[in-house]
């Protein structure tokens, strides 16, 4: 029972299950916040934020959750986005990570890895949502938050993952 006991509450376990919660908790208050705030808090990304944290600070196994989890959980308890644009946006989250951690073993630089893998996402994003949106799968914008703040966004991610990556895993 104590190696049980150990096993799921060790030093590590406990950090990843602690981040998640947190991390949950800020995505299932950013929609308040920005009603509250009148600010469009969408614009910096939070479910990619989360996702750069689980990456930074847990395991793949975490990140992949996260990606697959993060979009169905806001779906679930505020109806946003709607069901097929949760679905796009978990679909964009889960390359994204894949993209990292495939091309991280291939390639030298973490950082440049990191930009690639969200260039590419986001580009997989547009390209469905295109099809959707021209299929009347979807209804609205093809672009929704401003092609300058998703740059300003990539450069912030960046910024901080080259900072913090490097500390994580020396």
């Amino acid at each position: 029972m104590e190696l049980i006991i150990e096993k799921i509450f060790n030093k590590s376990k406990s950090k990843i299950y602690l981040l998640d919660i947190l991390i949950v908790a800020a995505i299932y208050y950013i929609p308040t916040f920005s009603h509250l705030l009148s600010l469009p808090l969408y614009y910096v990304e939070p479910m990619r934020l989360a996702l750069v944290v689980s990456i930074l600070f847990t395991n793949r196994t975490n990140a992949y959750l996260i990606a697959l989890t993060l979009p169905a959980f806001s779906y679930i308890i505020s109806s946003h986005p709607v069901l097929i644009k949760t679905m796009l946006i978990s679909s964009e989250l889960l390359l994204n990570v894949f993209l990292f951690y495939y091309l991280k073993d291939r390639l030298a630089n973490a950082t440049l890895v990191f930009v690639i893998s969200i260039i590419a996402a986001k580009l997989y994003y547009y390209v469905v949502k295109f099809f959707m949106l021209y299929f009347a799968a979807l209804q609205g914008s093809l672009v929704s938050t401003p092609i300058m703040i998703q740059v300003a966004m990539l450069t912030v991610f960046s910024a901080f993952f080259y900072f913090l990556y490097k500390k994580e895993n020396l």
